[in-house]
Protein backbone atom coordinates (compact mmCIF):
# COMPACT_ATOMS: atom_id res chain seq x y z
CA UNK A 1 0.00 0.00 0.00
CA UNK A 2 3.47 2.33 -0.10
CA UNK A 3 2.25 3.52 -3.51
CA UNK A 4 -1.02 4.61 -2.71
CA UNK A 5 -2.19 7.98 -2.22
CA UNK A 6 -3.32 8.98 1.90
CA UNK A 7 -6.76 9.18 0.64
CA UNK A 8 -6.61 5.95 -0.94
CA UNK A 9 -5.04 3.83 1.61
CA UNK A 10 -7.90 4.69 3.66
CA UNK A 11 -10.43 4.27 1.01
CA UNK A 12 -9.01 0.53 1.05
CA UNK A 13 -9.55 0.45 4.83
CA UNK A 14 -13.16 1.79 4.58
CA UNK A 15 -13.75 -0.86 1.83
CA UNK A 16 -12.55 -3.70 4.07
CA UNK A 17 -13.50 -2.55 7.75
CA UNK A 18 -17.54 -0.62 6.60
CA UNK A 19 -18.86 -3.66 5.15
CA UNK A 20 -18.28 -5.61 8.46
CA UNK A 21 -19.68 -2.10 10.53
CA UNK A 22 -22.92 -2.39 8.63
CA UNK A 23 -23.53 -5.75 8.94
CA UNK A 24 -22.85 -6.14 12.84
CA UNK A 25 -25.35 -3.36 13.29
CA UNK A 26 -27.95 -5.51 10.55
CA UNK A 27 -27.44 -8.44 12.72
CA UNK A 28 -30.00 -7.83 14.70
CA UNK A 29 -33.00 -6.77 11.94
CA UNK A 30 -31.89 -10.07 10.11
CA UNK A 31 -34.85 -12.25 10.81
CA UNK A 32 -36.98 -9.50 9.79
CA UNK A 33 -34.78 -7.78 6.65
CA UNK A 34 -35.26 -9.31 3.68
CA UNK A 35 -31.88 -10.94 1.97
CA UNK A 36 -32.82 -8.68 -0.82
CA UNK A 37 -32.38 -5.41 1.27
CA UNK A 38 -29.61 -6.21 3.56
CA UNK A 39 -27.61 -7.22 0.00
CA UNK A 40 -29.35 -3.40 -1.03
CA UNK A 41 -27.52 -1.68 1.73
CA UNK A 42 -23.77 -3.37 1.33
CA UNK A 43 -24.46 -2.03 -2.12
CA UNK A 44 -25.12 1.61 -0.85
CA UNK A 45 -21.74 1.10 1.48
CA UNK A 46 -19.55 -0.08 -1.80
CA UNK A 47 -20.92 3.18 -3.75
CA UNK A 48 -20.04 5.26 -0.79
CA UNK A 49 -16.40 3.71 -0.97
CA UNK A 50 -15.56 3.58 -4.28
CA UNK A 51 -16.83 7.14 -5.10
CA UNK A 52 -14.60 8.71 -2.07
CA UNK A 53 -11.68 6.13 -2.88
CA UNK A 54 -10.69 4.11 -6.07
CA UNK A 55 -11.60 1.09 -7.73
CA UNK A 56 -9.54 -0.90 -5.92
CA UNK A 57 -11.43 0.24 -3.01
CA UNK A 58 -14.73 -0.69 -4.43
CA UNK A 59 -13.49 -3.91 -5.14
CA UNK A 60 -12.58 -4.82 -2.11
CA UNK A 61 -15.28 -3.22 -0.39
CA UNK A 62 -18.06 -5.62 -2.96
CA UNK A 63 -15.47 -8.57 -1.59
CA UNK A 64 -15.70 -7.87 2.54
CA UNK A 65 -19.63 -7.16 1.58
CA UNK A 66 -20.20 -10.48 0.05
CA UNK A 67 -18.71 -12.19 2.93
CA UNK A 68 -19.87 -10.55 5.49
CA UNK A 69 -23.52 -10.98 3.93
CA UNK A 70 -22.82 -14.85 4.04
CA UNK A 71 -21.07 -14.74 7.55
CA UNK A 72 -23.74 -12.92 9.56
CA UNK A 73 -26.91 -12.50 7.32
CA UNK A 74 -27.92 -15.71 5.68
CA UNK A 75 -28.31 -18.83 7.86
CA UNK A 76 -26.17 -20.73 9.22
CA UNK A 77 -25.77 -17.77 10.70
CA UNK A 78 -21.71 -16.96 11.98
CA UNK A 79 -20.46 -19.55 9.34
CA UNK A 80 -19.08 -19.34 5.55
CA UNK A 81 -22.12 -21.78 4.40
CA UNK A 82 -25.03 -21.30 2.38
CA UNK A 83 -27.32 -23.87 2.40
CA UNK A 84 -30.28 -22.24 -0.14
CA UNK A 85 -30.07 -21.04 -3.82
CA UNK A 86 -31.53 -17.96 -2.97
CA UNK A 87 -28.92 -17.44 -0.77
CA UNK A 88 -26.42 -18.49 -2.81
CA UNK A 89 -27.58 -15.89 -5.71
CA UNK A 90 -28.11 -13.05 -3.40
CA UNK A 91 -24.92 -13.16 -2.38
CA UNK A 92 -23.13 -13.61 -5.94
CA UNK A 93 -25.11 -10.64 -7.23
CA UNK A 94 -24.15 -8.94 -4.30
CA UNK A 95 -20.25 -9.57 -5.21
CA UNK A 96 -20.98 -8.71 -9.03
CA UNK A 97 -23.36 -5.75 -9.01
CA UNK A 98 -20.99 -4.28 -5.92
CA UNK A 99 -18.09 -4.46 -8.60
CA UNK A 100 -19.82 -3.22 -11.43
CA UNK A 101 -21.03 -0.19 -9.19
CA UNK A 102 -17.48 0.29 -7.92
CA UNK A 103 -16.08 0.86 -11.17
CA UNK A 104 -19.30 3.32 -12.17
CA UNK A 105 -18.98 5.38 -9.27
CA UNK A 106 -14.87 5.61 -9.67
CA UNK A 107 -15.19 6.67 -12.89
CA UNK A 108 -17.80 9.10 -12.06
CA UNK A 109 -15.50 10.55 -9.58
CA UNK A 110 -13.25 11.13 -12.24
CA UNK A 111 -15.43 12.54 -15.17
CA UNK A 112 -16.84 14.96 -12.13
CA UNK A 113 -13.14 16.31 -11.18
CA UNK A 114 -12.78 17.02 -15.41
CA UNK A 115 -16.24 18.81 -15.02
CA UNK A 116 -15.21 21.01 -12.49
CA UNK A 117 -12.48 22.19 -14.07
CA UNK A 118 -11.96 25.59 -14.61
CA UNK A 119 -12.58 27.36 -18.58
CA UNK A 120 -8.72 27.36 -19.51
CA UNK A 121 -9.10 23.33 -19.46
CA UNK A 122 -12.73 23.01 -21.17
CA UNK A 123 -11.35 25.36 -23.67
CA UNK A 124 -8.32 23.04 -24.09
CA UNK A 125 -10.47 20.40 -24.67
CA UNK A 126 -12.94 22.38 -26.87
CA UNK A 127 -9.81 23.57 -28.91
CA UNK A 128 -7.99 20.20 -29.51
CA UNK A 129 -11.36 18.45 -30.24
CA UNK A 130 -12.06 21.04 -33.13
CA UNK A 131 -7.92 21.00 -34.33
CA UNK A 132 -8.77 16.83 -34.85
CA UNK A 133 -12.08 17.11 -36.70
CA UNK A 134 -10.33 19.28 -39.17
CA UNK A 135 -6.69 19.13 -39.25
CA UNK A 136 -5.35 17.59 -42.58
CA UNK A 137 -2.29 16.17 -41.22
CA UNK A 138 -2.09 14.08 -37.22
CA UNK A 139 0.90 15.56 -37.53
CA UNK A 140 -0.70 18.92 -36.78
CA UNK A 141 -2.71 17.38 -33.84
CA UNK A 142 0.33 15.91 -32.58
CA UNK A 143 2.02 19.40 -32.64
CA UNK A 144 -0.71 21.39 -30.75
CA UNK A 145 -1.01 18.99 -28.25
CA UNK A 146 3.11 18.96 -27.51
CA UNK A 147 2.29 22.76 -27.10
CA UNK A 148 -0.73 21.98 -24.75
CA UNK A 149 0.92 19.53 -22.61
CA UNK A 150 3.98 22.21 -22.07
CA UNK A 151 1.73 25.12 -20.83
CA UNK A 152 -0.84 22.93 -18.78
CA UNK A 153 2.17 20.92 -16.90
CA UNK A 154 4.72 23.39 -16.74
CA UNK A 155 7.07 21.40 -18.24
CA UNK A 156 10.82 22.17 -19.94
CA UNK A 157 10.40 19.56 -22.88
CA UNK A 158 7.92 17.52 -24.38
CA UNK A 159 8.44 15.55 -27.50
CA UNK A 160 6.54 12.42 -28.92
CA UNK A 161 7.53 9.11 -30.24
CA UNK A 162 5.68 7.43 -32.90
CA UNK A 163 5.04 3.58 -32.42
CA UNK A 164 8.17 3.25 -29.54
CA UNK A 165 7.92 1.16 -26.44
CA UNK A 166 11.60 1.34 -25.44
CA UNK A 167 12.68 1.18 -21.20
CA UNK A 168 9.90 1.59 -18.34
CA UNK A 169 9.80 4.93 -17.81
CA UNK A 170 7.41 6.45 -15.26
CA UNK A 171 4.33 7.03 -16.84
CA UNK A 172 1.49 9.57 -16.33
CA UNK A 173 -1.77 7.26 -15.77
CA UNK A 174 -5.33 7.54 -17.25
CA UNK A 175 -6.41 8.24 -13.74
CA UNK A 176 -3.95 11.13 -13.43
CA UNK A 177 -1.57 9.61 -11.23
CA UNK A 178 1.78 8.28 -11.89
CA UNK A 179 3.34 5.24 -12.07
CA UNK A 180 7.11 4.19 -11.57
CA UNK A 181 7.64 0.43 -12.27
CA UNK A 182 4.53 -1.21 -10.93
CA UNK A 183 4.39 1.03 -7.68
CA UNK A 184 2.68 4.69 -7.72
CA UNK A 185 3.62 7.75 -6.83
CA UNK A 186 2.02 10.12 -5.03
CA UNK A 187 3.58 13.03 -6.92
CA UNK A 188 1.12 15.77 -5.08
CA UNK A 189 3.69 14.92 -1.86
CA UNK A 190 6.43 13.54 -3.60
CA UNK A 191 7.23 15.72 -6.64
CA UNK A 192 7.63 14.24 -10.24
CA UNK A 193 10.17 11.31 -10.26
CA UNK A 194 13.37 12.00 -12.03
CA UNK A 195 13.75 11.86 -16.03
CA UNK A 196 11.22 11.66 -18.75
CA UNK A 197 7.64 10.92 -17.86
CA UNK A 198 5.60 9.02 -20.68
CA UNK A 199 2.11 9.81 -21.71
CA UNK A 200 0.68 6.80 -23.51
CA UNK A 201 -1.83 7.19 -26.71
CA UNK A 202 -3.71 4.77 -28.05
CA UNK A 203 -6.51 4.76 -31.02
CA UNK A 204 -9.40 2.02 -30.51
CA UNK A 205 -7.08 -0.11 -28.10
CA UNK A 206 -4.26 -0.24 -30.04
CA UNK A 207 -0.87 1.30 -28.84
CA UNK A 208 0.14 4.17 -30.96
CA UNK A 209 2.79 5.97 -29.68
CA UNK A 210 3.17 8.12 -26.41
CA UNK A 211 4.29 11.48 -25.35
CA UNK A 212 7.67 12.40 -23.62
CA UNK A 213 7.67 14.72 -20.63
CA UNK A 214 10.25 16.28 -18.61
CA UNK A 215 9.08 18.19 -15.72
CA UNK A 216 10.33 21.93 -15.12
CA UNK A 217 11.21 23.58 -11.61
CA UNK A 218 7.80 24.46 -10.59
CA UNK A 219 5.33 22.68 -8.53
CA UNK A 220 2.97 19.69 -9.46
CA UNK A 221 -0.05 20.32 -11.37
CA UNK A 222 -3.51 19.15 -9.80
CA UNK A 223 -4.97 16.51 -10.31
CA UNK A 224 -7.67 18.16 -12.63
CA UNK A 225 -5.18 19.52 -15.00
CA UNK A 226 -3.32 16.04 -15.11
CA UNK A 227 -6.64 14.41 -16.41
CA UNK A 228 -6.87 16.70 -19.06
CA UNK A 229 -3.49 15.97 -20.19
CA UNK A 230 -4.72 12.30 -20.56
CA UNK A 231 -7.50 13.67 -22.37
CA UNK A 232 -5.82 15.77 -24.56
CA UNK A 233 -3.24 12.10 -25.19
CA UNK A 234 -6.27 10.42 -25.93
CA UNK A 235 -7.37 12.94 -28.22
CA UNK A 236 -4.38 12.33 -30.25
CA UNK A 237 -4.75 9.23 -30.21
CA UNK A 238 -8.19 9.55 -31.66
CA UNK A 239 -6.79 11.84 -34.52
CA UNK A 240 -3.65 9.39 -35.69
CA UNK A 241 -6.21 6.31 -35.23
CA UNK A 242 -8.44 8.22 -37.67
CA UNK A 243 -5.26 9.00 -39.76
CA UNK A 244 -4.06 5.68 -40.03
CA UNK A 245 -0.58 6.15 -38.17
Amino acid sequence: MTGYSLRDRLALVAGLVCPFLVAIVLVPFRTDLSRTNAALILVVVVVAVAALGSRAAGALAALSSAAWFDFFLTRPYETFDIHTSADIETAVLLLVVGVIVSQLAARARRLEVITVTDADYLARLHETAELAQSAKSSDTVVDHVRGQLTELLGLRGCRYEYGTLLGQPPRLEQDGNVSVGRRRRDVDACGWPDGEIELRTYGNGHYLGRFMLTPGPGPVPTLQARLVAVTLADQTGAALDTAGR
